[in-house]
């Protein structure tokens, strides 16, 4: 068994008893679109963090199932899944912003339309159903019982900031899921330090997350310390954003202000980059 991969009290705080799970180890096709040259040298440097083969098998990964990825962001799982799911007779879907929203930017139009293009041979990447997801529409993100499994990663604490974005996220993955299909999650950990307000520094406390999902109707299935990292001591200047990859030196736009805030901070890039990435939560949820 993968000691890694393992369901404890401490990291999750609402289990009378430890436990563990045994997961399957990456197929032969896993490691290959892991491994495959195609994918950004920045990818693959942070693969020591993100630990793709392992996650993916540890949530379930398996040829011939229907994947839709939630916010793919640089496309860091795009350059696994898509071509994964070619080699496999699976599918990949992936939401992305509207282009025709009135709302988008030229900038974000153009980001979109590249972020399309990376993926456009069709021999290598499958034909990729881009979805324009919108959470106030249940069915955005496909028909009925229709996907094998949903991916959000590092998604839940944005959909904190605004109250009943994170409510709509989740009943929106659990009207597109197959029965006991699998929710993927994974999000920078809070614990054991209490929850900031509406997670606005980046983190999430494992307890509230989980209460969060179930409550739409999921069942947590198994947890893994495949991406946990004990040097994040969670106390930045910025948020989680101080530490790699972001690697902030500033306050953005994107850093909502909150009491541990503190911009004006003299920061020391090279500390938080020998800390690493964020110390993750990777939980496994099944629709009820």
């Amino acid at each position: 068994m993968n000691r890694r991969v393992l369901c404890s009290v401490a990291a999750l705080g609402i289990f009378a008893a430890a436990f563990s799970f045994a997961a399957d180890a990456p197929d032969a096709a896993l490691k290959a679109a892991v491994a495959d040259k195609a994918r950004p040298a920045g990818d693959a440097a942070r693969d020591q963090y993100r630990h793709p083969a392992e996650s993916l098998a540890f949530w379930g990964l398996k040829p011939g199932l229907s994947v839709i990825e939630i916010a793919p962001g640089g496309g860091y799982w795009t350059w696994i899944l898509a071509p994964y799911a070619k080699a496999t007779g699976g599918k990949y879907a992936a939401t992305m912003p509207d282009p025709t929203d009135p709302r988008m930017t030229d900038q974000g139009r153009k980001y979109v339309a590249e972020f399309k293009g990376r993926y456009a041979d069709e021999a290598k990447y499958g034909k990729i159903n881009w979805t324009a997801w919108k959470a106030d529409d249940v069915s955005s993100l496909g028909a009925a019982n229709s996907a094998d499994m949903v991916i959000t990663a590092r998604n839940i604490h944005d959909w904190m900031w605004t109250p009943g974005d994170l409510d709509k996220a989740l009943k929106a993955f659990h009207a597109v899921l197959k029965p006991n299909g699998i929710l993927a999650v994974e999000d920078h950990r809070a614990d054991p330090r209490k929850q900031v307000q509406d997670g606005r520094d980046g983190y999430v406390n494992t307890d509230v997350l989980v209460a969060a999902v179930e409550k739409a109707g999921f069942k947590l299935d198994a947890a893994s310390e495949i991406n946990a990292n004990p040097k994040d001591t969670k106390d930045y200047p910025l948020g989680v954003w101080t530490l790699p990859p972001t690697n902030a030196t500033k306050r953005e736009p994107y850093m909502l202000d909150w009491p541990g805030l503190k911009p004006d901070a003299k920061l020391e890039p090279e500390k938080y980059k020998a800390i690493g990435e964020s110390d993750r939560m990777t939980l496994r949820f099944r629709k009820r």
